[in-house]
């Protein structure tokens, strides 16, 4: 176990607690502090020097110790000290008895010697008052009025050791306000009372009354709405101000008159025309009239009398709302009744006529005032269309198109019926729609449309709408003609008529395809000596391709979904024809033309090879026509050779060539435009030897060999 501590110091800051400072124990974990006296006993552990026992009686004489703990026990404990506790805190009562002084009081504290007081505004502004009293009560004078005062009070023993405070809040009651105006609010029967604040005021209660009558209201603010009020009423307000310690004086009382009554036995004539004539009945405190007469259209007149009549001018088509008041020092009167006078409107204008359709006529104007409805009429083509709305607008419908029409628009109200004789207006509806009679190709990109008119004067616009773009022709008569048409297309044909009333509707549309495209490139191949491989590129709006090679010798012709073709049948060194017919999807077609085609040299037969000597060759065959040239090409292992005999001759020599060996023979005619052709067929022969240079020729083919 460790050493026994030994305390250097014990003290009692709080009535309830003891603070021992003790030499440090080498080893120890914790220290255990105990505090003994009389019936009361508490103990506490902690980690190192100072330490506090709690939980002590107050005023109190304990014998204190500390034991030195770790891992081996505790220690004896060290010497006592003798520390008694501070008195307690006094209980405090605090109460402000007037609005500048406090009044504190508290229960006796067991062996106190006297008490201590202190008293300072929570501001901090001014200067702390403090009193020392054996007595259980003070009071402190001459405060601020509605300030808030923190006050401190402590008990003290013999020997003058002051025990724990006891601190507490308390604020001053307020000034009376001060300043108290009244303002009436906008003329209403309420008026708004205001004042000063006073420092410290939590609320404010105002009281109003007339004779036998009193209100009280109650507010947080510094003002406050008298609502309801009488009016040509006399009223006296008197303001005070309340926090937690009580109200103050009531502030001087304010009288005031409240605003007249509104005028009644309001009548308005109109005693000649464009003029008005309002009056009503005297009004008690009055001490003038004003008249407001407002228009529809917002517009606002007033008349300022002390009379109880004025006069005001007015217009056809206006809606009058008239209202008079009442005035005095106070204000304005309270709202009266507001009368309205209606004059009869006046005929329409900024008339509107907007073409919808070639039997439809959208028609507008600016509104009327004082009209109620409106009635529209439309005479013209021998018939007549009304319409009646409350709206500026009408919609006349099943007129006849490319008509003159005589529209008539009057307004209506329900005090003063309808307007005078309206002017009439012209209106003539959209032209027909045409139709389109006929549509022809005059080439295969000039389209003529024909249409039946129907219009006496109008200009007419067909339009062929696809996916290639819009074309467009105009004309006044009965055709006109669609230029530059592309091949390949799809169109809708359609025609509207156009005049200065407007645009029909359009016509119903007519379908228009073009002829496919020619395809722009054609490659011809001779794949064989019979056979040739045409293609072409895409031709636009094509479906099919027929494609054909004429002579005299006969013609060769396919149908196909492709860009390509194989031809049989071609007679070699013959000048064809070359055409090709382009098909769309719905049997339209496009005849193309390109340029000749030549097939190919015919192709030697009987080609055979001699012995001319120990090392050459001859190779000899039959000619297709005797002024072509033919070459003649060997391949072997041992080398390949050629010759070429001049035009006419059907055979040629080659010399010095290996024996003991097997060649390629083919012998093909020489061409101009291009290389030599590679279809011609091909003959196998073994060149043997004989001895040291002597050998034959045998031809290796699908039949027996042959000695030569």
């Amino acid at each position: 176990a460790p050493d026994v501590p030994v305390i250097d110091r014990a003290y009692s800051k709080l009535s309830s607690s003891i603070t021992v400072e003790w030499r440090a124990v080498p080893g120890a974990a914790a220290y255990v502090l105990t505090a003994e006296g009389g019936d009361s006993f508490a103990e506490t552990v902690v980690k190192s020097s100072p330490g506090t026992v709690r939980g002590l009686k107050p005023a109190t004489l304990y014998r204190v110790t500390v034991r030195a703990v770790n891992a081996g026990g505790k220690s004896q404990p060290s010497p006592f000290r003798r520390v008694k506790t501070v008195l307690a805190a006094p209980v405090v009562s605090v109460g402000s008895p007037s609005c500048d002084s406090i009044a504190v009081s508290w229960t006796a504290v067991p062996v106190a010697a006297g008490f201590s007081v202190s008293l300072i505004r929570a501001d901090g502004l001014g200067r702390m008052l403090k009193q020392s009293t054996t007595n259980t009560s003070l009071v402190f004078t001459n405060l601020d009025p509605g300030a808030l005062y923190t006050i401190k009070a402590y008990a003290w023993n013999a020997n003058g050791m002051p025990g724990d405070d006891f601190t507490y809040n308390q604020r001053t009651c307020p000034n009376a306000p001060g300043d108290v105006k009244l303002a009436f609010n906008g003329g209403a029967l309420r008026a708004v009372v205001s004042w000063m604040p006073t420092e410290g005021a939590v609320t404010y209660s105002v009281t109003v009354s007339s004779g036998l009558l009193e209100l009280r209201w109650s507010t947080s603010s510094a003002s406050c709405v008298l609502p309801a009020l009488q009016c040509s009423s006399e009223y006296s307000v008197s303001v005070t101000a309340h926090n937690d310690a009580g109200p103050s004086e009531p502030a001087d009382a304010v009288s005031f008159q409240t605003v007249p009554c509104a005028p009644v036995n309001i009548s308005i004539e109109e005693d000649e025309p464009g003029h008005l004539l309002v009056s009503w009945s005297n009004v008690t405190l009055g001490h003038y009239y004003v008249v407001f007469v407002k228009s529809d259209d917002g517009l606002e007149v007033h008349c300022n009398t002390s009379h109880t009549q004025c006069h005001f001018q007015s217009h056809c088509g206006f809606t009058y709302f008239i209202s008079v008041f009442a005035y005095n020092k106070a204000g304005q009167s309270p709202s009266g009744d507001v009368f309205n006078y209606t004059t009869a409107p006046c005929c329409p204008g900024g008339f509107r006529a907007e073409v919808a359709s070639g039997d439809t006529l959208r028609v507008s104007w600016a509104a009327v005032r004082g009209a109620e409805r409106y009635e529209t009429r439309a005479a013209g083509g021998g018939g007549a269309a009304l319409c009646r709305d409350t709206a500026p607008a009408c919609t006349l419908s099943a007129l006849r198109c490319d008509t003159a029409y005589s529209v008539t628009v009057t307004a209506f109200s329900e005090p003063r019926g309808a307007s005078a004789a309206c002017a009439p207006h012209s209106v003539p509806t959209a032209p027909c729609s045409p139709e389109i009679k006929n549509i022809s190709k005059e080439s295969p990109s000039v389209i003529s449309v024909q249409w039946q008119p129907n219009n006496e004067e109008a200009t007419y616009v067909v339009t062929a709408r696809g996916e290639a773009g819009l074309w467009h022709c105009t004309s006044t008569r009965n055709s006109c003609t669609l230029r530059d048409v592309p091949c390949g297309s799809a169109f809708s044909v359609s025609a509207i008529a156009r005049s200065p009333a407007g645009q029909s509707l359009p016509s119903y549309s007519v379908p228009l395809e073009t002829a496919p495209c020619c395809p722009k490139d054609m490659v011809l191949t001779q794949v064989s000596q019979s056979v040739t491989n045409i293609s072409w590129s895409v031709g636009r709006g094509a479906q099919t391709y027929v494609t054909s090679l004429e002579s005299p010798k006969g013609q060769a012709k396919c149908h196909t979904l492709h860009t390509y073709c194989l031809l049989g049948c071609i007679t070699c060194g013959t000048n064809y024809t070359v055409s090709l017919r382009a098909i769309s999807e719905t049997g339209v077609t496009a005849s193309c033309t390109y340029q000749g085609y030549s097939s190919s040299a015919c192709c030697p037969t009987g080609v055979k090879l001699y012995r001319l000597s120990s090392d050459g060759i001859r190779v000899l065959w039959r000619a297709a026509a005797e002024t072509m040239s033919y070459t003649a090409d060997l391949h072997g292992s041992k080398g390949n050779f050629s010759c070429s005999p001049s035009s006419g001759l059907s055979h040629c020599d080659i010399t010095r060539i290996p024996c003991g060996d097997v060649y390629t023979v083919v012998v093909a005619p020489v061409t101009h435009k291009g290389p030599k052709l590679t279809f011609c067929p091909e003959k196998i022969y073994s060149v043997t030897c004989s001895g040291s240079s002597v050998g034959m020729v045998i031809y290796r083919g699908k039949s027996n060999a042959k000695h030569i």
